[in-house]
């Protein structure tokens, strides 16, 4: 494992407690956790966040239900009994988190600088826009 794939995976992790966050509130959909991850400073694709649904629904995190809306099916995520247990836990780590996340903001523009003279490009990794 590289460390761009560590980053990587730390954020995808802020990422899975935001989604069970959103999910314990209300019914929640991919296109919508999209602009709401955006409007938190993430940037993630379609192709990030569905399997990361499809993830947490398969462990047991999130209950999926289809709706129909304006004639097309709509997958829903709502937070389980175990989803909620998963956000409670996290919360109590929340000093770690900022912590964590304070770090991740001066390594995040440390790999850029280095991402910018190799072939592969910074914006692969989900890092919060705040941070870039």
């Amino acid at each position: 494992m590289t460390s761009a794939d560590l980053v990587r995976d730390f954020f995808l992790g802020f990422i899975r407690v935001h989604v069970l966050h959103h999910a314990a509130e209300e019914a929640v959909y991919g296109i919508a956790l999209l602009a709401e991850l955006r409007r938190h400073g993430y940037s993630v694709s379609p192709g990030t966040l569905y399997p990361l649904l499809h993830q947490l629904a398969e462990a047991g995190y999130l209950r999926q239900t289809d709706r129909t809306v304006n004639g097309k099916v709509r997958k829903y995520y709502v937070a389980t009994p175990s989803g909620i247990a998963a956000l409670a836990a996290a919360g109590q780590s929340r000093t770690w988190a900022i912590s964590v996340t304070s770090t991740f903001s001066v390594a995040s523009g440390l790999m850029r600088r280095r991402m910018r003279t190799s072939s592969r490009s910074a914006s692969f990794f989900p890092v919060p826009q705040a941070a870039r």
